[in-house]
């Protein structure tokens, strides 16, 4: 029990901080936030009561749930509005849902199946062009909907499957070259010039600060001026007065650090490094290795989060709209993590 009361109390601490910085910036906002919570925390108690194992383990429910997460995709691309240049959320009423935060959870899942009947064998070209276009199908179609930082969370999770699988330093060398070749062509293509606008942002951040690096400035702002215990609640001149750009999502760990300060922001990151440890730990005793690689990409998913979102707020990668995990407005991020906890939380049960 006491792997699964250190993974709960880690991410009830982000959820937590995640609440109190929402309150401040819109009382509708944060209810509708409180609802996704206890959804999100109700899926993890109530997936104890579940044959999950059997579940999870039956190769035809793994691909029928990967390919539902595609076909949700394939329908945003049609249905959903275009939002802030992307189309993300299919829109039911007054709900919105992002399939994409699905789509990492079910390639977790399939790789998860696919690495542990494969990962003594992954040098084989078969099984690596196997994996590829596992990852390709849903990659191509987030790209499609504009999605650039979720394809950068898909790309991450096939590489990370990969590389602990212990893919041969040859294939290592091969695809860094074919990264090289494909770069320009991907650039030169497939980029959308707000794209290559925003990668040029980070590499000069100081040139166009009013501009396609305002959200980032307001951001370094914001947390600059926070000092040790911030500025205090509903006090931050950034958040409250709209400089800083989607405080609530996007940027709310620079919005958590303007009003409660720089040891609130080292608290929270050291509150999820403790989850992706006890998650780490959990993968490292499960018995199964379906079970190990379920928890490795959890990880991993969750690692490229923080690296992404945590990097947009300090201009040190590009504003790709990633959430923080747990701690971001929204109901598809909670429910997602939600679901990913639940899971991992089960095995640390069973294990």
């Amino acid at each position: 029990m006491k792997g699964s009361r250190g993974l709960l109390l880690s991410a009830g601490f982000i959820v937590f901080a995640g609440l109190l910085e929402i309150s401040s910036i819109s009382t509708k906002l944060f209810l509708t936030q409180l609802s996704w919570v206890i959804l999100g925390a109700a899926l993890i108690f109530g997936f104890l009561y579940f044959d999950w194992h059997s579940i999870l383990r039956s190769r035809p429910i793994v691909w029928v749930i990967y390919a539902v997460s595609l076909g949700l995709l394939i329908l945003t691309y049609f249905a959903a509005p275009e939002i802030r240049n992307t189309r993300s959320w299919l829109v039911l009423g007054p709900i919105r849902f992002q399939p994409v935060e699905l789509s990492k959870v079910a390639l977790i899942l399939m790789y998860a199946s696919y690495f542990a009947r494969r990962h003594l064998s992954i040098a084989r070209f078969s099984n690596i062009l196997g994996s590829f276009l596992l990852f390709l199908l849903p990659a191509f179609a987030t790209l499609r909907l504009n999605d650039t930082g979720s394809t950068l969370v898909l790309f991450g999770i096939w590489l990370g499957f990969l590389l602990v699988s212990g893919l041969p330093r040859k294939w290592i060398i091969a695809g860094l070259i074919a990264l090289m070749i494909l770069g320009p062509v991907g650039w030169t293509y497939f980029l959308k010039d707000y794209q290559k606008a925003r990668i040029v942002g980070v590499l000069n951040p100081e040139s166009n600060s009013l501009g396609i690096n305002y959200s980032t400035s307001q951001a370094k702002i914001a947390i600059g001026s926070a000092g040790l215990w911030g500025r205090g609640y509903k006090q931050g001149p950034q958040t409250q007065l709209g400089f800083l750009t989607e405080p609530a999502t996007d940027f709310i760990f620079p919005a958590l650090i303007e009003e409660w300060g720089l040891v609130a922001g080292l608290l929270v990151i050291a509150a999820f490094l403790s989850l992706v440890f006890h998650i780490l730990r959990i993968g490292l005793y499960a018995d199964q290795n379906m079970e190990k690689f379920i928890c490795l990409g959890a990880a991993i998913m969750l690692g490229l989060h923080l690296l992404l979102n945590g990097g947009m707020a300090v201009g040190l990668t590009p504003v790709v709209g990633v959430p923080f995990p747990f701690l971001s407005y929204g109901g598809s991020n909670i429910l997602m993590s939600s679901l990913l906890l639940a899971i991992i939380n089960a095995i640390w049960r069973r294990s």
